[in-house]
């Protein structure tokens, strides 16, 4: 669909633009003392208040205000954070200049953001969980960023990524709604994009193999993102791989590689 740099709208820009992700990181530990320092290791990297600093910059990120905060640390492990966010109002509710406008890719700066809704949040919960038996531990963090109006959480995007220590990342992004034009015309999406690749930086796009399953028509995109690179080393807890047997360097090894492609194809996979 054409870009809307060049329309004049009528009123406020009602689209809801949604970012979701999936974030997983795994890990190993060899015995049940390792697997619950590792948790208690996540639990606290990952605790309320740092999570809240990490969503009041995608805030910030986004040109957006936060209205309200809720946060809360769970026992014995997660944490939650919502926030309630607004565009940054504006001293006058005339339009934005064409040359303004131009400018946005996906969506405005700051200043030149058009009205104030406060219809617009960002969500995170945490999700320690390990293996009853196989010693592998997985945390995964669930993000929601949804806006209304210009501005887009496609501006978070590469900061969020970068947050996390992320093995494997699935992302949904869906424009939702419309907004009319002066001549009462109906406009389902406001910027070009065909794939979230497209607002991947380039270290990230080098570091990740990358799979779509987009609906155009419907303005739905999903991306999910598996690490290329493979080092033992970055998935012990406690232990380093020298000092392992190479026959359990094996096992270990194989345990890891296949909970990530379960994770990443969304299916079990026989260990035969």
């Amino acid at each position: 669909m054409s870009s809307m740099n060049k329309l004049k709208l009528y009123g406020f820009n009602n689209l809801t633009k949604t970012l979701s992700f999936n974030i997983y990181d795994i890990n190993y530990a060899r015995t049940a003392s390792d697997n619950k320092a590792y948790i208690e290791y996540i639990d606290e990297e990952y605790n309320a208040a740092r999570l809240t600093k990490i969503l009041t910059e995608v805030s910030n990120l986004i040109g957006a205000s936060i209205l309200n905060i809720a946060h809360q640390d769970y026992d014995p492990q997660g944490a939650s954070v919502t926030m309630l966010i607004s565009e940054e109002p504006i001293a006058t509710q005339d339009l934005v200049s064409e040359e303004e406008i131009e400018e946005e890719q996906p969506g405005p700066l700051p200043e030149t953001v058009v009205g104030h809704l406060d219809k617009s949040h960002i969500t995170v919960h945490t999700y320690p969980e390990s293996h009853p038996d196989d010693g592998i531990s997985t945390f995964r963090a669930d993000i929601d960023v949804s806006t209304c109006g210009r501005i887009s959480p496609l501006r978070a995007l590469n900061f969020l990524i970068h947050n996390f220590d992320s093995d494997i990342v699935i992302m949904d992004y869906r424009v939702r709604g419309f907004t009319r034009d002066i001549h009462g015309e109906k406009h389902f999406i406001d910027h070009q994009i065909n794939s979230i690749q497209n607002y991947l930086s380039e270290d990230t796009q080098d570091r990740y193999l990358m799979v779509d399953a987009n609906i155009y028509q419907e303005n739905i995109f999903h991306t999910k993102m598996l690490l290329k690179d493979f080092e033992l080393d970055n998935y012990l807890f406690s232990i380093a791989e020298k000092d392992l047997p190479e026959d359990e360097t094996k096992i270990i090894r194989e345990k890891l590689q296949r909970e990530m492609a379960e994770i990443f194809y969304g299916r079990n996979f026989n260990q035969d």
